[in-house]
């Protein structure tokens, strides 16, 4: 019996191994699976690390009708003299393919004391950047604007977008550049640039080009030599920013002189979230001994930039 014991006694530590090599495997495992499982830093974040975000768009989406956006009463104020001739305060609406981005209005009125124009545009910025807001684009517009008429403060290097951001912004239907003014394209009101009224042509067909190089800011002298010391430019007349107009706002005053005559270019140029609105106020006269009064039109040009932001918001 003593063989058959020591056998059986031999065969007793095979189940003890097999136990603690089961125990060991099974430990590495769970350490492998367990380390397996801890969240590692980007775990469940990839999908929205590369989510771009959209600047805030414009408050405007439409633009009130230039031609219809004057009052009666104030046309006659800014335009005296034609109260018996409905058609005169109807103006004549700039060439436009989208009023919702572009629009603009012109009037005219002739009396013996001179002739005045009105033109009006309104231009809605839309940013085709996602990280640039509509806002901030029409405030690139807008300063570079101001820049180009040598506004007092303006920004001497405002930010500009590039090319292709600028042509998309523009469109084919505005056709304008940042430093244009109404009236520089097929889309907008029949003037030439705001910042340089020299080369103003189209008001009434006759040779307004040429010979308007003697334009100065706010001057009060009149093309003799003489001067109008009511109308002699201050700090209340002068080109400056309007503090009081819409988001931003400046105005301009030039008088111009020519060998037929002498005229006062008024432009008023404001920005309310993303559109800009252009007013160009002139008066012409052939009567060099009396200069157009700046602060007369001024505050009539002012007046309607008053009335045009109500109209935006309405």
């Amino acid at each position: 019996m003593q063989p058959a014991q020591r056998r059986a006694y031999e065969r007793r530590p095979i189940p003890a191994v097999a136990v603690l090599i089961t125990v060991l495997a099974a430990a590495g495992l769970g350490g492998c699976t367990g380390s397996d499982s801890t969240p590692g830093p980007d775990d469940g974040a990839s999908g929205d690390s590369g989510t771009a975000v959209s600047a805030e768009p414009g408050r405007y989406r439409t633009l009130p009708e230039a031609c219809g956006a004057v009052s009666r009463k104030n046309l006659q104020a800014l335009l005296p003299g034609a109260e018996q001739d409905d058609k005169a305060y109807e103006g004549q609406a700039a060439v436009t393919y989208d009023i919702d981005r572009r629009d603009g209005c012109r009037w005219k009125v002739e009396t013996p004391s001179g002739t005045r124009y009105l033109t009006i545009d309104f231009q809605r910025v839309v940013s085709y950047d996602p990280s640039v807001s509509d806002d901030d684009r029409a405030q690139e517009t807008y300063e570079e604007k101001a820049t180009a008429a040598h506004i007092p403060d303006a920004t001497s290097s405002p930010s500009t977008p590039s090319a292709s951001s600028s042509r998309s912004e523009s469109g084919a239907s505005d056709g304008s550049s940042s430093s244009a003014s109404p009236g520089s394209s097929s889309d907008e009101p029949g003037k030439g640039d705001n910042s340089n009224k020299s080369g103003k042509s189209g008001k009434d067909g006759k040779t307004d080009s040429g010979d308007k190089g003697t334009g100065t800011p706010s001057s009060g002298a009149d093309a003799s030599g003489g001067s109008d010391e009511s109308d002699t430019a201050s700090a209340d007349t002068a080109p400056r920013r309007l503090d009081d107009l819409g988001d931003d706002a400046f105005l301009n005053d030039q008088l111009i002189t020519k060998d037929s005559g002498i005229h006062r270019d008024i432009t008023v140029v404001f920005r309310s979230s993303n559109v800009i609105a252009t007013i160009e106020y002139d008066q012409w006269t052939t009567d060099k001994k009396h200069i157009p009064s700046s602060q007369e039109l001024q505050e009539k040009a002012q007046d309607l930039a008053d009335e045009l932001t109500g109209r935006l918001n309405e």
